[in-house]
This record gives structure tokens, C-alpha cells and sequence, in this order.
């Protein structure tokens, strides 16, 4: 039974090392044998998934708004702006200004020539509070030093977008991105909202967004391996891309009643936060299945999972102790995205069910065909660390 205020899908903005928008995403990973595009000598030990050429330009017309941009910032800003386009909202600005937005965001980027900089000049000085005083007037750009608030993407959409409803930012990896779908879901369930953007972006060419997976022995190192094939080699599993995803919901009558083109609907969101130190985290999964509301039949399940040891033998362990659920870690092809990674694995999910065929196995020796055409998908994030969230994509 379909109600006015179903939760529709009908923008999708993405980006990553295979390319940027649906059309060439679907292109790829509906292709068997996709190789993923890898960069390995750059942080080597660690190998990443790099951003493909983007012409900023397409989504961000002004070179001053650009230039005051972190590139994760820039990259977000673009992946929304493909999203607007997709549902046909950019530049229509009775729907931009009534528009709601809901991002997840990490903390900016650091400027490592300035942190470097502080570090050489501490070695020969021991009046610490006046030299870091001196750098911080002289050497960063008010810009710049402001360009490191999580909140700011929500910002730079606002001013480059012009979509100036009300504006909420959530942090906190994975569970940023799955807080924010829920928290957008649900507004429009309530009648809250009519249409919102909702999403994340990361970009992990930069030393510091490395550091932060790696100071708690995170990081795959040593050659790539498949998502579902890094328990026991050497590092902690994750291997990281630079991407953003960004989807326009709507209240299905919203839709409707504009003529738009419906990806697909957006069913129960649920989330969780299992205290794994005491091995909840297993538990936590399979409540979560059945929080999901499956559908009887044979499920394709498109994961967020990381490669993060723990996280992901749980995962994979939940999901192959059901046998009607043939699951693909999409990360194998992209990398994993952090705050993106949730709403990527939902955008993933709507494209198979609007296309009506499923993915091939991104991973012969761990994965199992689909056969026939996947009414539903479900899309989950276990976060590498914490929070756990799951979401089922159904036929509109």
C-alpha cells in the first residue's frame, strides 16, 4: 500500500574513483570483472581509491567559491549539485528554498604545510603559546581556518545552491551518514518536510584523513585485497576512496505532483549502537535484520562493509546465516567513504531496483549470484569502529 507521504528517491549525486553520476556508476559496477581503480605508491604502505578528473567548474560556476573550499568540501558541494540536477530541482528556486538539508560531515582538512611549519619553529623556540599565536595570525587564511568546521559543507551547498530551507549536519563516520538518511526519512514521514538533500562526501588523499583510521591500526597495508578477503593480512582491513553521495527524498505526492521520475522508495531506516567491547556487536546485527521488515524471497543486499576485521567477519557472518540474501560489498570497487558510505550504499540499492536487474558478484571467491529482478535491496553500514545502521529499498 503506497501513502502521500512515502519516502521517495528521485535525485541520486555520486562520485568516486569509477567516475561521477548513476548513469556511469551502473555502467561499472553492473559490468562482471570491474576492476577497482587503485593508487598505491602515493601513502604507500596503504593503498587508497583516488577521486576521478572533475571539472569543478560544471557544479561550482564561481572560482572564489571554489577557492575558499576544501577539496572534501568542494566535493561534496559538487555531488549535491549532480543530486539537484538528477531530480530536477537546481536552479528552481521556489523548490531550492524550501528545501531541507541534512549532511554528514568529518571535520575539514588540516593545511599540513602550516602544521609542519609550527612543528620545525617548536624545535628552537620554547615560547610555545606566542609562536603558535604568531602562525595562527600569519599563516592561515580566516577562510581557510573557518574551512575546517563540519558544518560548512551544509554551508557551501547553501550559498552554491541555493537551498536555504532549515540545515542540520551530523558527525561521526558511518554514523553520520546513517543518522542523517534516518533523520531525513523520518522528517518526511512526519510531514515535516516535503524534499530534502541528504548525504556525504570524503576525500582521503590527504595524509591527515589517513591518520585518523591508522592511529587505531586500521589501515590495510600491503597488496589489495577484495573487501570480504583482508582477515589476516597484515593492518586493520580498511581501505579508504575519496567519493560523495548525495540523494534528494520527497514525500511521494511531492513527486507526483511535480512529474518526476522515482528511483525508487525508501523504506524502514534503522540504526544501532552495539557496545562491541562486550560483543553486542553480532546481537546488534541480526536485531537490526529484523528491524529491517524483508521482504519472503531471495534478497540482494548491497554493503557498506569496510574490511575493518571485527566489523566485517560479523557482517559477513549475519548476512551468509541467511541463506536468501546474496550480498555485495561495494567498497571492494570504491573504497570505503566514511560519512558517504551509507547514502552511497542506499543510492547503489535504488539504481538496481529502478534498473530491475542486480549487481554481479564484485567478489567471486566470497559473493553469490542473483538471479532475476530485485524488487527490494537492502543497504547497510556497520561502521569500521561504531554504529550500525541498515535500510531496505523498495520498488516505488
Amino acid at each position: 500500500m503506497s501513502s502521500p507521504r512515502d519516502v521517495v528517491i528521485t535525485g541520486i549525486g555520486l562520485v568516486s574513483s569509477l567516475g561521477e553520476g548513476p548513469d556511469a556508476h551502473w555502467q561499472k559496477l553492473s559490468q562482471p570483472g570491474q576492476k577497482p581503480v587503485l593508487e598505491t605508491a602515493r601513502f604507500a604502505p596503504y593503498t587508497i581509491h583516488p577521486l576521478p578528473e572533475i571539472d569543478w567548474n560544471l557544479q561550482i560556476a564561481k572560482r572564489g567559491d571554489q577557492r575558499q573550499m576544501e577539496t572534501w568540501q568542494r566535493l561534496g558541494t559538487y555531488a549535491a549539485g549532480l543530486a539537484l540536477d538528477d531530480a530536477g530541482i537546481k536552479g528552481n528556486d521556489e523548490l531550492c528554498s524550501t528545501m531541507d538539508m541534512v549532511v554528514a560531515a568529518g571535520g575539514g582538512e588540516r593545511d599540513e604545510a602550516v602544521d609542519a611549519a609550527i612543528l620545525a619553529a617548536s624545535e628552537s623556540r620554547n615560547d610555545r603559546d606566542v609562536l603558535l599565536n604568531e602562525k595562527l595570525t600569519t599563516e592561515l587564511r580566516p577562510t581557510l581556518f573557518l574551512a575546517q568546521l563540519s558544518n560548512l559543507l551544509a554551508g557551501n551547498i547553501s550559498i552554491v545552491h541555493k537551498v536555504t530551507g532549515s540545515s542540520r549536519t551530523f558527525m561521526g563516520e558511518e554514523g553520520a551518514g546513517v543518522a542523517a538518511v534516518e533523520t531525513a526519512a523520518a522528517r518526511i514521514r512526519s510531514g515535516q518536510s516535503t524534499h530534502i538533500l541528504v548525504g556525504g562526501a570524503f576525500q582521503t588523499e590527504h595524509s591527515d584523513m589517513l591518520l585518523g583510521y591508522e592511529l587505531a591500526g586500521y589501515l590495510h597495508r600491503g597488496p589489495w585485497k577484495p573487501v570480504w578477503q583482508r582477515q589476516g593480512a597484515e593492518g586493520g582491513g580498511v581501505v579508504s576512496g575519496s567519493g560523495g553521495a548525495f540523494l534528494v527524498l520527497e514525500q511521494r505526492e511531492h513527486a507526483i505532483s511535480r512529474g518526476r521520475n522515482i528511483y525508487a522508495e525508501l523504506g524502514p531506516v534503522v540504526s544501532g549502537r552495539a557496545r562491541r567491547s562486550r560483543g553486542e556487536l553480532d546481537a546488534e546485527i541480526a536485531t537490526l535484520l529484523s528491524r529491517a521488515a524483508l521482504p519472503d524471497g531471495k534478497l540482494l543486499a548491497m554493503s557498506g562493509a569496510s574490511g575493518a576485521h571485527a566489523a566485517t567477519a560479523s557482517e559477513k557472518a549475519a548476512l551468509e546465516a541467511n541463506p536468501a540474501i546474496s550480498a555485495r560489498g561495494f567498497a571492494t570497487l570504491t573504497g570505503h567513504m566514511k560519512e558517504a558510505q551509507f547514502p552511497f550504499a542506499v543510492a547503489l540499492a535504488a539504481l538496481a531496483v529502478d534498473r530491475k536487474a542486480a549487481y554481479p558478484v564484485f567478489d567471486a571467491t566470497a559473493e553469490k549470484p542473483f538471479e532475476g529482478i530485485p524488487a527490494s535491496v537492502l543497504a547497510t553500514a556497520i561502521g569500521y569502529h561504531q554504529f550500525e545502521g541498515m535500510a531496505l529499498v523498495k520498488s516505488a
